[in-house]
Formats: structure tokens, sequence, C-alpha cells
């Protein structure tokens, strides 16, 4: 712990110079100016993975930094390089370039000795293919890049021997471990570890974001077992070699003031479908906990089978106030994933890749997502048809007909514009061939992992906001309007245009009408509808790869900013406030407890919903202490048996979120969870953080 400490406070000193990747890609690509496309941008890569000159802080024992990519450079050095990376374009979130979870469980097995002869293998399978071979030799370049990265790294800590504020065992810890997975696989869980977070350095140096480091309590797991029955390692070692390189992934934010969602995930059931959490499990979460930092998004499979002294440790830490681990229904999001048609083993080791988004790791692209918002189809039936023709929806089935119609039209844009957006025209220039060294199928079938290359095409997640906002607006249309005839459709259209400006009376009995998160079936049937309806609507349709657009439930805080946009709705809200978050109720109306809560947030099939979702909840950090923690666990149990998906939960008072709005210099290191993923509560927006202290604290279980 002391060790982690002291590392974060070297962290947090800010980098000289500026993050300047471009700067060494050129450098690259200039020196191979008569090489092939392919090879060029695998050289531009091979000199920003080996050119800097290798960083280790004085409290490292896994080694690896993005400071060497900081460079004081002069301005025309920096423009020059702007004009050569404009002539070799990266891949971007939208086209397919980041968010993705490399197949660590192959790269720890084989090492690179061994991928580099899986690509020896597949040169002689394609030795009449010449595109296949150049873009293998593309692939091998980058390999020995990595190389030659960890033998300059092992090279710094023998040259730092004796130098002041370094300690000699740690620069013998990393010269040997960077050494010997330079030349082989590795034979011990220091070894396993630092290879790991060797390549995570590299993505983070090339600008990827949310690379997710996925299931590290698995494909780490016969290492650490090996090395804790050979007496060679400890918990508490193991712990504090994860928390070193967990440290690190903070780097973003405090060297560029940026953020990062390295998502890691623990958990969940084997190969075989057993249960998987472990020991090295339990190790990973108290690394997460001495970090204690939001970057590291840790989330955890919670399987039926899976232990209660592991949902407990999860619990607890959750109770520390970080907000994670977000906890998954194991069995829910396998089944969202078979209906894809995915081998079963493959299903069984899915991850998630930046918040929440289900992902099967090295064996498909990198994910894209967008938002596809609901309630701006309501507001169009009611603007442009029902306050138009008065007659045009004389029941609440016409009603409801008419919707669907115009979000199915709704559906179909959506993804014709994301396709369009995310579709590259020459995907021969944007390559990306140290990416695909970890994903499956590439080496073999000697193509990138967006050109055919992975096992499975992309996977598109069509985010749907809101849930609780439409909800809660057809329960009360259907009362309002069409049981109880106080007004008729065209009235309404009126009053929401007016922002109910004299229409106080109406707004309270909209006000009045059922509401999702209470258990009652008047609202709760719409959500039933929401996600099956819709979920069905984009399950007819292909993403530009000709791969699957999952479904999601999930808006980060796109609600408050989609809602500011938005008119005033028929569930009463006002017009600029936030829409309802992710799947959650709309806070404030959930008002019967969080049992009525959950036993509505459980109804929906989330079998449909192969993306994944986020239900924010938020407890009194009474409700974590040793007397009352495990009836929150049987709670969460319960809630998965019955078919939720997600849970992921706060435990800070609306007393110290507030006190931090008001005195922000109290709190620097106030970790909530927002959204899919947790951050520092002071430097969050305004209105984001006004979100977090509306929603409804649960005060008891």
């Amino acid at each position: 712990m002391e060790n982690t400490e002291r590392l974060k406070k070297e962290i947090a000193v800010p980098a000289e110079g500026r993050f300047s990747p471009e700067i060494f890609r050129r450098r690259g690509y200039a020196a191979a100016k008569d090489d092939t496309v392919f090879c060029r941008r695998a050289k531009g890569l091979a000199e920003l993975f080996a050119g800097p000159e290798p960083f280790l802080y004085q409290n490292d024992r896994i080694a690896g930094s993005i400071r060497p990519v900081f460079i004081n450079a002069s301005e025309k050095e920096q423009k020059d390089a702007v004009k050569w990376a404009a002539r070799f374009p990266e891949r971007d979130f939208l086209h397919n370039g980041d968010h993705f979870a490399p197949d660590y469980h192959t790269a720890v097995r084989l090492g690179l000795p061994g991928l580099l002869a899986r690509i020896g293998e597949a040169e002689q399978t394609h030795e009449n293919d010449p595109p296949a071979l150049d873009y293998l030799n593309s692939m091998k370049i980058t390999l020995l890049a990595l190389r030659e990265r960890l033998v300059k790294y092992a090279e710094k800590a023998a040259a730092l021997n004796g130098e002041p504020g370094y300690h000699p065992e740690n620069l013998r810890f990393i010269r040997e471990n960077c050494a010997a997975v330079a030349e082989r696989a590795p034979r011990t869980f220091a070894e396993g570890l630092q290879l790991v977070w060797m390549i995570h350095s590299c993505f983070v140096s090339e600008g990827k974001y949310a690379m997710a480091l996925g299931r590290i309590d698995q494909y780490l797991y016969p290492l650490f077992q090996r090395d804790l029955a050979d007496g060679m390692i400890d918990k508490a070692a193991a712990t504090e070699m994860l928390a070193n390189a967990f440290a690190k992934i903070g780097e973003v934010k405090l060297c560029t003031g940026g953020d990062d969602v390295v998502n890691i995930c623990i958990g969940g059931v084997d190969a075989e479908g057993n249960c998987a959490v472990n020991e090295l499990s339990y190790c990973v979460l108290e690394a997460v906990n001495d970090v204690h930092l939001p970057g590291p998004n840790l989330s955890a499979r919670i399987a039926p089978d899976s232990p209660e002294a592991f949902l407990d440790a999860c619990l607890r830490v959750i109770g520390t106030g970080l907000g994670y681990p977000a906890l998954m229904n194991d069995r829910v999001n396998m089944a969202a994933l078979r209906r894809f048609g995915y081998d079963e083993a493959d299903v069984r080791d899915y991850c998630m890749v930046g918040c929440i988004e289900n992902f099967l790791p090295g064996r498909q692209p990198p994910w894209t997502d967008g938002r596809f918002d609901p309630i701006r189809y309501l507001e169009d039936v009611l603007f442009r048809t029902c306050a138009v023709s008065p007659d045009a929806a004389p029941t609440i089935d016409a009603f409801m007909a008419l919707y669907e119609r115009r979000l199915a039209e709704g559906a179909m844009e959506y993804v014709e514009r994301m396709n369009d957006l995310s579709r590259v025209t020459v995907p021969e220039t944007r390559t990306s061939p140290f990416m695909s060294c970890f994903c499956d199928c590439c080496i073999e079938r000697g193509r990138d992992i967006n050109m055919g290359g992975a096992k499975y095409p992309a996977a598109h997640g069509a985010a749907l906001m809101g849930i609780g906002t439409v909800s809660d607006s057809l329960a009360a249309i259907e009362q309002v309007v069409f049981e109880e005839k106080q007004i008729t459709l065209t009235e309404l259209a009126d009053a929401l245009k007016k922002n109910f400006k004299g229409c106080e009376s109406l707004r309270e009995r909209l006000l009045a009408a059922p509401k999702y998160g209470n258990n009652r079936a008047a609202a709760d049937k719409y959500a039933v509808w929401y996600v099956q309806y819709l979920s069905d609507l984009f399950d007819r349709l292909k993403n530009h790869d000709g791969g699957p657009v999952y479904t999601a439930m999930a808006a980060n805080v796109s609600n408050i900013y989609a809602g500011a946009g938005l008119g005033a709705t028929p569930d009463g809200r006002l017009a600029g406030q936030p829409l309802s978050d992710a799947a959650s109720p709309t806070y404030g109306r959930d008002t019967r407890g969080v049992t009525a809560t959950l036993l509505s947030l459980s109804r929906p099939d989330y079998t449909r919903c192969a993306c994944g979702t986020v239900v924010n909840q938020k407890f009194s950090p009474s409700v974590f202490a040793e007397s009352k923690r495990k009836k929150l666990g049987q709670l969460i149990r319960v809630y998965f048996d019955r078919g939720g998906q997600e849970i992921q939960i706060n435990s800070t008072s609306r007393e110290v979120l507030q006190d931090a709005m008001d005195h922000p210099e109290r709190y620097p290191s106030l970790v909530v969870r927002v959204s899919g993923f947790s951050a520092l509560y002071v430097m969050l927006p305004r209105e984001v953080q006004t979100d977090i202290l509306h929603r409804t604290q649960h005060e008891a279980v």
C-alpha cells in the first residue's frame, strides 16, 4: 500500500512537454519511404514503441509508461509531424479504432516468440498471396518493436542502478522480467503481468482509448497458481504488483488532463461453464481498492454459483465510495450473446470494454456505439400527427401503432447514419497491424482486424436512452388521455409546447400517473415493451461490417444533454430537464423503496440487450456496514435471479455530495460512479454533479 501511494504521488507530477505520438510515427514513416503502405504504417508504430527513451518511476515494479511520448518538440517539427500523420490516418472510435479487449490469454500463453512463430507459419500458408505476406510482415514489425521496447526497459533498469531514489531490488525485478519476456513466454506471474502491461502501454502510447485488460484473473491465474504453489509469491505480493500497474491507468488523466476507461473483468465462469472465481479475483479487488482512482473500471461477473464471499468482497469495495465494481449478471449476459450464434466457449469468455459493453476478447474488431433517443419519436407523433389530426389515434393501441411505426423509421435512419459514419472507403490506408496480432484469426488469415481478419464481424451498440421517461410518458397518456379522458392528445401536445405554462393542473395529473420503478404494472409494462420492441427492430439490421447491432440501456451522461434539447414530455417532465438515466427509473419518482424499484427493473427481458445495461442506484453508506451488507447481497441475488442485467452503486451520502459541490477543495479525491464509469466528483460538470445528487438514495434494504 505504501509503495502504491508513493507511485501515485510520482504519477501526479505533470509530464514535461506535449503528448506527441505523431512525432515518432513521422520518423518511422520517413525512414521507410520505399516500403509498402502496410509496412510504412507498421514502421511508424515501431518507432513509436521502441524509439522513445524508456521511463521508470522510482516506485515502479511493473514497467511501462506513456511519459516517453511527451516531448518538447519545436513548432516546426510538430507541424511537420501533423502533416505526415494526415498522410497515414488512424482509425478513431467511430471507425473501429479502439474500445477493444486484446487476446491476452494467447499472448501470455505463447509469449512474443510464440506469436512470431505463428506469423512464420502463416507466411508459409500464404506464400502465394502477396497482400497477405505484406500484411503479416507489418504485424511482425510491430511485435519486434515490442520486443525491442522490453529490452530497452531492461537496459534502463540496469542503467539506473545506484541512482538516488531507486530501489535496487525494484530495478533488478524490472530488468529480469522485461528481459525474460522479450525472449520467451512468461513463466511467472510477474512476467505475465509485465508482458500484458507493456502491450497495454503500447496501445495507450498510440492514443488508443478504452483498451480493456479483460479477464485478468483468468489469463494470469495459471502463472499465479504455480508461483503460489512453489512459494515464489503470496497474495499480498500479487496484489501489490497489480496495484503498481493499475495505478498507471491514471497517467492519462494526470499527464494529459483527459480520461481513460480501462475495463477489467473478474469472476464469471470458465470455458466449461464452471465457477471461475479464484484467489486472484480477490487480489484484483484489493488492488483496485488500494489504488482508489476512477481509472480502473472494474466489472464483476456474478454467476448463479459465484461464492457469496466474492459478492460480499465486491460490496465491501463499492462501500468505500469507489462505485465499482459494476455487478454483471452472467446468466443474462451470456443468454443475450448466444442469440447471435457465437461459439459457446467464446460466449463464456466475454468481458467488457469501455463502460459496460459486452465484448468477446480478441475475437471481434473494436466496438462502436451511438445514442438512440426514442423520446424524440414520441414527440414527433404528438406534434406532427396528433396535433394536426386529432382523430389519428382514438385508442392507446392506435397511438402505440403510430409510435412503433415512427420508431421503426428512426431505427433504420439511425443505422444508416452510423454505417455512413463508420465506413472506411480505403481500409488499406488505415490498418491496425499491432492490434491485429492480438485478435484471433488475423495472423492465420493474414488480414487486418478490420478487413476480415477477426473471427467475428464487428458489433455496433445502439444505446437506448430514457426508458423511464418513455414508460412514464406512455403510462400517463394511457391514464389521463384514454382512460380518464381528461384531455385530448391535441390538447396534450399544446400543453407540452407551452412547457405546461398555464397548464399546471394538467402537469400535476400527469405527474400523479403511475411511474416506472415502483412495481406498478401500469408503467412497468411499457418498459417491457420498450426493451422488446426496440430490440426486435435492431435485430433486423446490420452494421457496416455485416455484424449485429446490439441494443444497450446506457447513455453515460447523454441523458442530461439530450434532455437539455427537448421540450416538456407527457410524464410531467419540464423542458430542458434530463431524461431518465440509462435503465434506471426517473430519479425521485421511484418512491416505494429499493425492493419495488428492483422488481420493476427486472421485468424487461434483458436477454435482448447483448451490449448490456446500466442501472445506477445510490445507498446510504450505513447499508454497507458489516451487519447489513449480507442483506444487500441477498437483494442483488434476487434481482439477478429475476432477470436484472447489471447494477452499480454509489455509497456516498447526499450530504457529502452537496458539501463537495459547495466546498470542492475539501474533497479532491472523492470518487463517484457516474454511469458506466467512475470519476472524481469535484471534476465533473455541475449538471452531472446535480444529476448524481438527485438520484434516489435508499437508506435501508
